[in-house]
């Protein structure tokens, strides 16, 4: 049963061991999924644009869809100004499509041959979206000074109505690392333990044999199709982080037109 254990596909497995003053710094399989995220990021993206021409390869043209679609990203959602985050939103944004689109390929080369989701882990989520808060919060406060919590009170509102909006104002700020971190986190892993618990369907079934074997095809076929989702669910998840960020990046640029 343990083939079939929806959950032993989110257990954390040390590769090379590592201790240090009492405190375990192994290497495991989420850190191995999270550097080869990383270099395969890389790497893809050194290959595509080592050979820039004028009339792009497919690499090149594939790259340069993306710098653009992350860049209107930017664009429209904190303005011009924006574009100095480029950065960062295009590493969150390739970093997570990349670790989703890992965690879809079931034996791809790993010390212990299993793929391995590591947004599937909330401690890896929530450091991503502390990351863009504090981000937010720091730039706010450099580039606004105290004029960075007018955002806490919102333009138009009567004066009086602030006692009401403000906290709630500040509820709505306090959660948005809560929420960012969450989605991603329970997405990717709700479809994984779909696509597990189906899969584990198909074997029983097909160890039965007889009428219960070909009952498996109806699995099989949810299989496929949950499959096909959760490549879309990959790349979704990693654009609306990334849209979200834009978003609250735009509150650290221009608190005055929350």
């Amino acid at each position: 049963m343990a083939d079939t254990n929806p959950i032993k596909q989110f257990e954390i497995h040390p590769i090379a061991d590592l201790s240090v003053g009492g405190l375990d710094l192994s290497f495991t399989n989420s850190s191995y999924f999270m550097v080869l995220a990383v270099g395969l990021t890389v790497g893809l993206l050194a290959i595509a644009t080592s050979r820039a021409a004028l009339v792009p390869g497919r690499a090149q043209s594939v790259a340069e869809i993306l710098y653009e679609f992350i860049a209107d990203m930017v664009r429209s959602s904190a303005g011009t100004d924006g574009l100095r985050f480029f950065p960062l939103v295009f590493t969150l944004f390739a970093f997570i499509l990349m670790a989703n689109m890992l965690g879809m390929m079931p034996y791809f080369p790993a010390p212990d041959f299993h793929g391995f989701t590591v947004t599937s882990h909330l401690i890896v989520t929530v450091a991503l979206a502390l990351l863009v808060m504090a981000v937010v919060v720091g730039y706010g406060l450099f580039k606004n000074g105290l004029k960075f919590f007018s955002i806490f009170f919102p333009a138009g509102v009567p004066v009086p109505l602030y006692v009401i909006v403000t906290p709630i104002e500040i509820i709505s700020f306090l959660s948005r690392p809560i929420s960012l971190s969450i989605r991603l986190f329970a997405n990717m892993l709700a479809g994984h333990i779909l696509l597990k618990v189906f899969a584990g369907f198909i074997v029983m079934l097909g160890a039965g044999g007889g009428v219960l074997a070909a009952v498996g095809i109806l699995p099989l076929l949810m299989v496929v199709a949950l499959t096909a989702l959760e490549f879309l669910v990959a790349f979704l998840q990693a654009y609306v982080f990334a849209v979200l960020t834009c978003i609250y990046l735009n509150d650290a640029l221009h608190p005055g037109h929350h």
